[in-house]
């Protein structure tokens, strides 16, 4: 995908890749381990506690049961604090999930920039500062947890022109920060519009891998969705709440894949619409915080916890029963793709696994 130069963001060629038609569906789990704010206060420098990385326990019982294993997108916060090293430590030792970095620039040392909401976006700072604070955040990884994180993902979705050259530059293979068809710029991000839902090659094939975030849209407009994302997103559709009444309505809804705050019936809507256009790799995401009442709008109370943890397993039961999926990881995933492309296997210095079936086969669920 090249943009006009005038319009560019990332200064990268995009370089769609071509999945079999025969691909199973293949899900991935990615979950954001971070530190517990108030999502509607200010961005603050202020110690922030992770607590709540003890929490993801009981949802691992359900990645067990169908053989999946998250990847940690982790944040200095968590990487810097024995509350958000031991919990990941103590999965590393049963392999039950992999470690990517998550740069939250207000909350990363170095700290020589402004906090607002602009720089609440690691893409817009300086290449320079950048690189710096991911530098920090991999080194605290790295001595935290004794290995070399691979997968990155920006906070706030927030990639930059020269994000990709430093990703490459640090050792990185896979970036996962691309919102499909998304429209950042009012709050000072990204223009993701012309992102596809599928994955790429940034530059050469077989060296930097971008799997975008599962989001895309449903309806009668669906097609549209790209093309509507400005105007959805203007002020005067929002105070009228133009995105909900065309939702109702059956014309167009965006759907993200997440548990946080959409119910599994969506979530099938939205990956039959994408498989029926090509698409075979998924990505479930949410925050680790939401295995805690309180820390997110999401879950609030202890039922909401509940409804929270039945809306994964409910979509599992569907994926891997009605769509016959199978479970992977993105550092299998770019290796199926280097081989796909006629590339030798790399060597990865984090574990990896193939795509394959769930660890148990589940019957078609309503």
């Amino acid at each position: 995908m090249r943009a006009e130069k005038e319009k560019v963001l990332f200064e990268d060629d995009w370089n769609p890749i071509r999945l079999p038609p025969d691909l199973p569906p293949v899900l991935l789990v990615v979950v954001d381990a971070e530190e517990e704010f108030d999502w509607s206060g200010p961005f603050t420098r202020d110690r922030h506690s992770v607590r709540s990385m003890a929490a993801q326990g009981p949802m691992h019982r359900i990645f067990e049961k169908y053989g999946i294993r998250p990847t940690y997108v982790v944040d200095y916060p968590v990487a810097s604090q024995p509350d958000g090293l031991e919990p990941l430590r103590d999965l590393l030792k049963d392999d039950a999930c992999l470690i990517g970095t998550q740069l939250h620039p207000w909350v990363n040392p170095p700290f020589d920039e402004e906090i607002c909401e602009r720089n609440s976006f690691p893409g817009n700072l300086s290449p320079d500062l950048e690189r710096a604070k991911l530098s920090v955040l991999t080194r605290a990884i790295e001595d935290g947890l004794g290995l070399t994180p691979r997968i990155y993902k920006a906070g706030r979705y927030g990639l930059g022109p020269r994000t990709f050259r430093t990703l490459t530059e640090l050792g990185y293979q896979i970036d996962i920060s691309a919102v499909p068809g998304a429209d950042l710029r009012t709050h000072h991000g990204p223009d993701f519009r012309r992102v596809a839902p599928q994955p790429y090659w940034i530059g050469p094939a077989g060296r930097l891998l971008e799997l975008p975030l599962t989001r895309g849209y449903v309806g009668l407009l669906s097609d549209s969705g790209p093309r509507l994302e400005g105007a959805l997103e203007s002020p005067l559709a929002q105070a009228c709440r133009l995105p909900g009444v065309l939702s109702r309505l059956g014309l167009i809804d965006r759907i993200i894949l997440t548990p946080e705050g959409v119910p599994p019936a969506q979530h099938m809507a939205l990956v039959r619409a994408m498989i029926r256009r090509g698409q075979r790799i998924f990505m479930l995401s949410y925050h680790s915080p939401s295995m805690v009442p309180g820390n997110t709008p999401y879950v609030r109370t202890k039922q909401d916890l509940r409804t929270f943890m039945d809306r994964v397993e409910a979509f599992c039961d569907r994926f891997f029963g009605e769509l016959g999926g199978t479970t992977s990881d993105p550092l299998a995933v770019r290796e199926m793709l280097r081989t796909q492309a006629g590339l030798a296997r790399d060597e990865q210095p984090a574990r990896a696994r193939g795509v394959r079936p769930p660890a148990r086969q589940c019957s078609s669920s309503g």
